[in-house]
This record gives C-alpha cells, structure tokens and sequence, in this order.
C-alpha cells in the first residue's frame, strides 16, 4: 500500500537518508527544507516522489499552511516523521539560556507543532503514524548536553503521552531513539557554547574532546536507520518506542538498571510519605 511521508529537516541525516529510502520503497515523500538549494537537491532525487516543502519549523504561523498545501497537492498524509532538529553542547553553567529556548525551540515546539497541524486530518481518517526521532539522550545523560537532553526527555514523554491519547483512533506513535549515528549532529549541525569556567575543565573537556574525535566514525549507519523506521511504519502494531544502535542499547539498559537500583534502594524512604 503507497503511502504520504511528511519528513521534517531532509536537507541531510537521519531525514535524507530516510526520506530516499522511502521514496525508493515506492512511497511519496513531502520533505521540508530550509533553503531554495535545499529544494532543488531533495527534488532531483525523485521528480515524480520527492516533494520539497520550504519550512522553519520554528515558524508555527506557516506549518498549517504547509500541511494543508501538502494534502491539497498529493492527498492525506500517512506518516509525519519529526526529523528536524540539532544538538546543543556545553555546560549548563556556561551555556545563555537562550541557549536552551533555541534549541526547545527546534526540538520540542516545532515537532508538537507539525503534530498538532496534521493530527486533525488523521483523526478523521482514524489513521495515520507520528514518528518522533528522539534520541538515548532522552533516557541517558552525559555532561554537556542538558539542553539537548532536556529537549529530547520532554519529546520521549510527549511522544508516550500521545500514544495514549491517539489509540483510540487507530493513530500510532513511536518515539524512535537514535544512539551514534554517522550524521552531522556531531559535527556542523552542533551549536557549541563557548567555555568559560576552568573548574569544569577536568570533567567537560575530555567529553568534548571523544566527541569531536569520533564524528564520522560513529557505530550507526542512517541508511539501515531508515530501513529500521520502515519496518516501524510497515507494521500493524508498531511500538511506542524503538532505540536503534547497539551503543543505545547497552547504555539505556544500564541507566534504566542503575535507576531501578535506585529506586529499590530508597524504597523504605519512598513508602514513608504514604499517610
């Protein structure tokens, strides 16, 4: 059966990688860009599958605009993949909270955004699949990166949240989270605040430091990404969430252990409060 991708952010990545693999699947793919160049590169990898859309999605005021443009051209959309987004590294201390507003911006405001801009034509139809590329940084931290954690805890539990509320509807969602991907997160996608506070040197510089030395040569391919998240969005019953890369899951299996040890540790503490 054919289906209508709308893919965020398919200029590079996860998007474009999942986005090709679509359309060579047989699906059509409305992908949105940000620039006129970016346009006519994602429309020159299929003239009769691949449809640029020009977006920000921190523009809320145009995705309405977009979507009803993209169902009025090429039908009811099937699948959203909330792909856009980018990272954000440096010391909460160091880091302007603007900072965090930028990237809550991309991250957070601009996926619920597109969902609530194409949620209406899929309940009616009582169908359809939200895809949102989280990350195991929405379950594991590391120094460094509390904005970009912070944005991509607040998606996975939207994301769960969601799927509760959409069942009923025969709407599915799956938070997909990434490990280390050969992508550009890590590279020129990444906005790095400046460092400041020396005290911070021994714990911080050496994270910065692996972080920088291993981009390029991360464990994850986005090509078997993408053919990952098509067999998501193949399935009847798809899950609400999906970590992809074996680093995810050794590290998200250990930060969910050393949290449940936790919990088991403090029990005592925890049913105290009860009246």
């Amino acid at each position: 059966m054919s289906k209508l991708f709308l893919i965020t952010g398919v200029s590079s990545g996860f998007g474009r990688a999942l986005a090709q693999a679509a359309i060579e699947a047989g699906y059509q793919v409305a992908g949105t860009v940000r620039s006129a160049e970016q346009a006519a590169a994602f429309a020159a990898l299929d003239p009769d599958r691949a449809h640029p859309q020009l977006l920000d999605v921190t523009d809320s005021a145009a995705i309405d605009a977009v979507v009803a443009r993209v169902e009025r051209a090429l039908g009811p959309i099937d699948v959203l993949v909330n792909n856009a987004g980018y990272g954000h590294e440096g010391v909460l201390e160091e880091s302007p909270l603007q900072a965090m507003r930028d990237q809550f911006e991309v991250n957070v405001f601009g996926a619920v955004a597109m969902i609530k801009a194409v949620l209406p034509g899929m309940r009616r139809r009582r169908q359809g699949h939200i895809v949102n590329i989280t990350s195991m940084g929405g379950t594991i931290t590391m120094p460094g990166i509390a904005y970009y954690c912070g944005s991509k805890f607040a998606l996975e539990g939207i994301s769960d949240t969601l799927s509760k509320e959409l069942a009923p509807f025969g709407i599915a969602v799956t938070a997909v989270a990434p490990g280390s991907f050969r992508t550009d997160w890590a590279g020129r996608s990444m906005v790095r605040s400046p460092r400041a506070i020396d005290d911070y040197d021994a714990s911080f510089a050496p994270v910065r430091q692996a972080r920088m030395d291993k981009n390029g040569r991360q464990p994850g391919d986005p090509a078997k990404a993408a053919q990952a998240i098509l067999r998501v969005v193949r399935r009847e019953n798809p899950p609400a969430h999906l970590l992809l890369g074996s680093d995810a899951l050794a590290l998200v299996r250990a930060a969910l252990a050393e949290r449940l040890a936790a919990i088991d540790a403090w029990e005592a503490v925890t049913r105290s409060t009860d009246g």
